[in-house]
């Protein structure tokens, strides 16, 4: 019995490290679908059944709540699942709820009408798929008005931290920070919309220069957690190890998780 924590790759690591600093008594089982990844560029019923998969199969390691540390899967299957597929007695959690309190400084329960917020111009960085879903903009939209949002498809970034090619992701993330400059010369605050970018947060936040604010979820994402377990505890579980599962290549995928995270990770085959 333990926490589960669900991604397409490597990327939701970012998620799973803060979590288990922030919570160090509590066991996690990593699930990354590394076989399939990127899931940046699949279409929405292909996403949708890949994470369904997934998360059956945390659900048979005893993992009750499973957190989408997967911002395509937590913007194209998610409301899916929660509406027509999560059983009672499950929980399905995505990464977009902590981003969306901390941009706009109101808590995801405040039903209130939306209200103008502080900052007026945001750049988000996304998966191809997670742009075309704009769930971000819509979840957006239920709590702030006046905000402008111009997001930017970040194609090949995650197949380069995949790869373990740091040197590609950089040149990456460049390209894609000046192209979104070129449609919004001075953003005010930049969303990292997946969890694999927090891995190259200092070269976004170099590119976007320092005086854009650069929102990374893994540590919001795990503050939020901790919340949700104190006032739900019976999702917490029994479990005293935590455990990390593959569809990829176990020793591989060990060593790209190990070299990234700066301390040895070992996979176990899903």
């Amino acid at each position: 019995m333990a926490v589960g924590v669900f991604d397409s790759g490597l990327g939701g690591l970012t998620v799973y490290d803060a979590c288990a600093k922030r919570l160090p008594d509590v066991a996690f089982c990593y699930y990354g679908d590394n076989a399939h990844a990127p899931y940046g560029v699949r279409d929405a019923d292909d996403i949708f059944n890949l994470t369904c998969a997934g998360v059956e199969r945390l659900w048979g390691e005893g993992c009750d709540l499973v957190i989408l540390a997967c911002n395509t899967a937590s913007a194209a299957a998610l409301k899916r699942m929660q509406e027509t597929w999560i059983p009672e007695g499950k929980r399905v959690l995505g990464v977009f709820v902590p981003m969306i309190e901390a941009l706009t400084e109101r808590k995801w329960g405040d039903n209130s009408p939306p209200r103008e917020v502080a900052v007026k111009h945001v750049a988000l960085f996304a998966t191809p798929a997670t742009v075309a879903s704009r769930a971000f903009q819509r979840e957006l939209a239920f709590r702030a008005i006046g905000v402008d949002v111009e997001a930017q498809p970040c194609g090949g970034v995650v197949d380069a931290i995949e790869a373990g090619d740091e040197i590609l992701a950089e040149a990456l993330v460049k390209s894609h920070v000046e192209a979104l400059k070129r449609r919004m010369p001075h953003p005010e605050a930049a969303i990292l919309g997946c969890t694999h970018y927090p891995l190259m947060q200092k070269t976004f936040q170099e590119a976007l220069g320092a005086g854009v604010d650069v929102y990374s979820q893994a540590n919001l994402v795990a503050e939020s957690l901790a919340d949700y377990l104190e006032r739900r505890p019976e999702f917490i579980g029994s479990g005293t190890e935590s455990k990390f599962l593959t569809t990829g290549d176990p020793a591989s995928v060990s060593s790209h998780a190990t070299q990234f995270l700066r301390h040895p990770i070992r996979f176990e085959a899903a």
